[in-house]
């Protein structure tokens, strides 16, 4: 066989039939686009976005099941900007054919879709994801026994360089160019506030600093070492089966134990839409606090979340009967939170006997106190005699 050569200068054809392309689909994508046929997910879609758009008048949009398929497309091929959803439409036949737009239609344009979501409602975003958690759940995909919660920083679309002062409303450069001012640079350059920027000791505070644009966008450090105004984007999934439960978008102020709260309730509200109650909470040790076991355990949840190595714990402002021995004074005895005889941690006065007898202190049998199997620590009453 020979090598074959690319010809550079070929003449491409004026027509070609359809019948002559070879057809491509992804197999994942038809079957997703027979499930989402067979469950009448554009009627749905049409339905509750109907008020959103014009009866006669207008351009026609783009029809709500398909701006909901580019971003199930999004999702499942990890894309996050609508501009990169729709040059992978384009780009891609089969997701052409799942989409319903053949070779001689183009799919819709970044625009396009940015101007659907906006006109688009919260509220119908989030009737279309309670509709695909029906569908899971009806599949028997959707445990929702155990949920996993987890948290990311989610890049604001604001500028840093736009912030300005929340007492005065003084932008950022005009600031930097009074601190210049007063410094003793009359009429400094871009490199020399830059430069400024980079001394200065105490950097941009949220207590200080606001975007117009994004009042809920907080000056942030990133995963990757970059400064920047982000939110705080946290989700609840099925550990069972991976689906997301609930997602919320919150600001950067507080810690996970602070936000963890709202997305374990927004997921017990979409939960509770299909009869699901869950029963068991899972965290990484960024969750962990007093407080946060304290919650869970009042919502009847079951928690596991790794505890952070925090070095040694005092203990001296938790005294309990199950961590520490009661301190009792001389004569009497002490009981443990299971009403067995524990002995004194420490005496005031008296003597100190420690039996070490497995069936325990006879002086305590004779009371009618449990013991335990291993040693038993009493304190000697005067009116009770050896053991």
């Amino acid at each position: 066989m020979a090598v074959g050569k690319r010809s550079a200068g070929r003449q491409d054809e004026m027509f070609v039939a359809t019948s002559e392309i070879r057809r491509l689909s992804h197999p994942f994508y038809q079957a997703l686009e027979r499930m989402l046929k067979n469950e009448g997910f554009d009627a749905f879609a049409e339905a509750t976005c109907r008020e959103f758009y014009a009866e006669k008048n207008g351009r026609p949009g783009i029809p709500p099941g398909m701006y909901f398929r580019m971003l199930l497309i999004g999702y499942l091929e990890g894309i996050g900007s609508e501009r990169g959803i729709a040059w992978r439409c384009a780009d891609s036949i089969s997701l052409r054919d799942f989409l319903g737009y053949g070779l001689s239609k183009n799919p819709p344009d970044h625009s396009s879709v940015s101007r659907t979501r906006r006109r688009l409602s919260l509220e119908a975003h989030e009737a279309v994801f309670g509709w695909v958690l029906e569908r899971l759940h009806s599949s028997g995909l959707l445990i929702g026994k155990t949920l996993g919660v987890d948290a990311t920083t989610l890049e604001a679309n604001a500028a840093l360089r736009s912030i300005v002062r929340r007492d005065d409303g003084t932008g950022y450069e005009d600031w930097l160019e009074e601190l210049a001012q007063a410094s003793g640079i009359d009429t400094p350059t871009r490199a020399e506030l830059a430069k400024l920027d980079r001394k200065r000791p105490k950097k941009g505070s949220n207590d200080d600093w606001t975007h117009p644009g994004d009042p809920e966008a907080r000056i942030t450090k990133m995963k990757d070492g970059r400064t920047h105004l982000a939110h705080k984007l946290e989700q609840a999934s099925d550990m069972d089966s991976g689906a997301v439960v609930a997602v919320t978008v919150q600001t950067m102020d507080g810690d996970d134990c602070a936000s963890m709260p709202v997305t374990l309730d927004e997921a017990g509200r979409q939960l509770s839409a299909l009869a699901i109650e869950p029963r068991e909470a899972v965290a990484d040790k960024g969750y962990h606090s007093n407080a946060t076991m304290k919650r869970l355990k009042a919502g009847g949840l079951r928690s596991y979340v790794s505890e952070p190595d925090r070095g040694r714990r005092s203990w001296n402002a938790i005294r309990t009967q199950r961590t520490r021995p009661t301190r009792i004074a001389a004569g009497s005895g002490a009981l443990g939170a299971n009403g067995c005889c524990v002995g004194a941690a420490r005496f005031l006065s008296g003597r100190l006997h420690i039996f070490w007898r497995p069936a325990g202190c006879v002086a305590c049998i004779s009371e009618g106190r449990r013991t335990s199997a291993n040693a038993c620590w009493f304190m000697r009453r005067p009116s009770i005699s050896g053991c």
